[in-house]
């Protein structure tokens, strides 16, 4: 278990960590200031792909958070980073909005229908039943299917909503093949956003809410872990899992010096 005098680096969460329905939670915005005045490298992590980082960070600011759109990583960033690592220059379908659709463009990718190498389905509010079988015949007829993140569900003002893994689940049914997902729990997303801020494991720490994507990403990522109690987990949650984080800390405003 590392020493906090050890961290260099800081990849954070967003949702349940920072804000909380669009409210920025205790401590939140002194840490952003805290790091962006000691030039601490950091990023803002969400499985979201929804939105563009420029989006992001405007909704953020909204809330009373200065964070740069450089220092904001998505899952989508994530997605299009490992898409264009396997096949540079290459081709995808897309099941998604802009934040997954520009992230594509940025790498060098081609949005197509017509044999893509990837059908990449992210967060979106309009599923459509046509998009789906269009995926569905598509990954039958070989491409590779990948998915931003695992979340079957996401909140809603009304209640949950179905999201990225529900509709993944849907096209696994009917081609009888699994997504190869980019986003949290996969430690993939925080390797890329290291590399994108230049950090290194031995010195960067994660910070998050959930035990089953934030911590055992940030474990299995070799990061120093921090959970903290403003999201989803709790005391009882914590003790569900064979694994444990490095600290348990009440809020990010425990993080100020």
């Amino acid at each position: 278990m590392r020493d906090r005098s050890e961290i260099r680096s800081w990849l954070t969460d967003m949702d349940g960590v920072l804000v909380h329905e669009n409210t920025p939670l205790p401590g939140a915005a002194d840490l952003i200031k805290q790091w962006t005045d000691s030039d601490t490298p950091f990023l803002v992590l969400t499985n979201n792909s929804i939105f563009t980082p420029r989006d992001l960070a405007a909704r953020l600011r909204a809330s009373g958070l200065h964070v740069p759109e450089d220092r904001i990583w998505t899952s989508a960033l994530a997605t299009a980073d490992f898409c264009a690592s396997q096949i540079p220059g290459g081709s995808a379908f897309v099941i998604g909005e802009s934040g997954m659709t520009n992230a594509l463009h940025e790498v060098g990718f081609i949005l197509t229908e017509t044999a893509p190498d990837y059908v990449v389905v992210g967060e979106t509010r309009n599923y459509s039943f046509e998009a789906i079988t269009r995926a569905i015949r598509l990954i039958n007829n070989g491409s590779r299917f990948i998915a931003t993140n695992p979340d079957a569900t996401g909140p809603s003002a009304d209640g949950v909503l179905p999201a990225t893994g529900a509709v993944t689940a849907l096209i696994s049914k009917a081609t009888g093949k699994e997504p190869y997902v980019v986003g949290k729990p996969n430690p993939m997303m925080f390797r890329s956003a290291m590399n994108r801020i230049g950090a290194h494991s031995e010195s960067t720490a994660m910070i998050g809410d959930r035990m089953d994507t934030d911590i055992v990403a940030g474990i299995e990522a070799g990061l120093h872990t921090v959970l903290v109690l403003t999201g989803i987990a709790d005391q009882t949650e914590i003790e569900k899992y064979p694994f444990r984080p490095d600290e348990i800390l009440a809020g990010v405003h425990e993080l100020l010096e």
